[in-house]
C-alpha cells in the first residue's frame, strides 16, 4: 500500500500517538485539532521526535483524506461533527478509536455514511500540553477482522496488531481495564501505584466481578480470569508511573468519560437487571467532581 492522506481527529494522546505511529509508516497525517500548536512532539520509549504532521485547526483547511481517524473522548464526538461532514464522502474509511463500549453509538446521531471500523487501542501515554505527548509503552492495537480491519493495520509498521472476529467480546475486556483503573485514578489523583494498596485491590476486584456478570449478560464471553489478568496487570505488570486518561483529564481540569465507562457499564446492569453497587458507588462520586479547566 502506497503513502495515504490520513487526517485524525483530536489531538490527546491516542491521537498524538497515532498521528506519529502512522506519520512513522510514511503517510501523509493531518492532525484537526479545535486549538492550533505549531509542531507534535512525541517523547518513545525510543527517543523523542517532532512529527512532520499538518495541524488543521479549520475543517476549510482540509479537503480530503483516504481514511479519518476519530480519537476524541466518547463525550467530544459530537464537535467533531464539523470535521466529519467535512471529509464524508460516502466512501472514506472511518476508524473510531475511543474507550468504552459504545463506539458506533458515539456517532449514530450525527448523520454521517462513512463505512465504519472500530478499533481498540492499548497504550501508556499522556498529552503532557498541546502538541506533546508523552508514551511510555509500545502500541497495540485491535480492530474487527474485516476487510477494513485488515486495511487499516495493512498501515503500520512497528506496532502490535490483532484482528478478532469478536470485537464485542474484546470491546468488553478493554472495558474491564477502564473500569477497575480509570474512576480510582481519578478519584485518588494517583497513578497505578495505587493499585499496590491491598484495600484498592480487593476494591477493584469487587468492580471487576460486577462488570463480568453484566457482560456475559450483553453477550461478551468475558470471563472471571479475564478480570484476575486485569487486576495482576494493574497490580505488578504495568509501571506504577502510567495513568490513566480519566486521571490525566482531572489534572488537567477537563470533564471525564466516566458516563461512557462507568455508566455505561451501570446502564447495561440496568437493562439485564444486575445490580452493580460498587460500580454505583464509583458513578456517583465520579458525578460529584467538579471540572475546573487549568491553562
Amino acid at each position: 500500500m502506497g503513502a495515504q492522506h490520513i487526517a485524525v481527529i483530536g489531538s490527546g494522546a491516542v491521537g498524538g500517538v497515532l498521528a506519529e505511529a502512522l506519520q512513522a509508516a510514511g503517510h501523509h497525517v493531518t492532525l484537526c485539532v479545535r486549538t492550533p500548536f505549531e509542531h507534535l512532539r512525541v517523547e518513545t520509549p525510543r527517543g523523542n521526535r517532532t512529527v512532520p504532521v499538518t495541524v488543521a485547526s479549520d475543517p476549510a483547511e482540509v479537503d480530503r483524506a483516504d481514511w479519518v481517524v476519530l480519537t476524541t473522548k466518547v463525550q467530544d464526538a459530537a464537535s467533531a461533527a464539523p470535521w466529519l461532514h467535512r471529509l464524508d464522502d460516502g466512501h472514506t474509511p472511518l476508524v473510531v478509536a475511543q474507550n468504552g463500549i459504545e463506539h458506533r453509538e458515539s456517532v449514530a446521531s450525527l448523520g454521517l455514511r462513512f463505512p465504519l471500523l472500530k478499533s481498540l487501542m492499548y497504550v501508556a501515554a499522556e498529552r503532557v500540553s498541546a502538541g506533546n505527548i508523552v508514551r511510555r509503552s509500545g502500541i497495540r492495537l485491535v480492530t474487527e477482522a474485516t476487510d477494513l480491519g485488515h486495511r487499516f493495520g495493512d498501515l503500520f509498521d512497528d506496532i502490535d496488531l490483532e484482528r478478532v472476529e469478536d470485537f464485542h467480546t474484546e470491546t468488553w475486556r478493554k472495558l474491564l481495564t477502564n473500569l477497575a483503573a480509570n474512576p480510582v485514578t481519578a478519584l485518588t489523583l494517583r497513578r497505578l501505584d495505587v493499585f499496590r494498596t491491598t484495600e484498592v485491590r480487593e476494591l477493584s476486584g469487587g468492580v471487576l466481578s460486577e462488570a463480568v456478570a453484566v457482560g456475559r449478560a450483553e453477550g461478551a464471553q468475558v470471563t472471571k480470569a479475564d478480570a484476575e489478568r486485569t487486576l495482576a496487570g494493574l497490580a505488578g505488570d504495568y509501571s506504577p508511573e502510567n495513568g490513566t486518561s480519566m486521571l490525566y483529564d482531572r489534572l488537567a481540569g477537563l470533564p471525564t468519560e466516566h458516563e461512557h465507562i462507568t455508566g455505561a457499564l451501570v446502564r447495561a446492569g440496568q437493562r439485564a437487571g444486575i445490580a452493580t453497587p460498587l460500580n454505583q458507588a464509583l458513578l456517583t462520586l465520579l458525578r460529584a467532581i467538579r471540572p475546573e479547566r487549568r491553562e
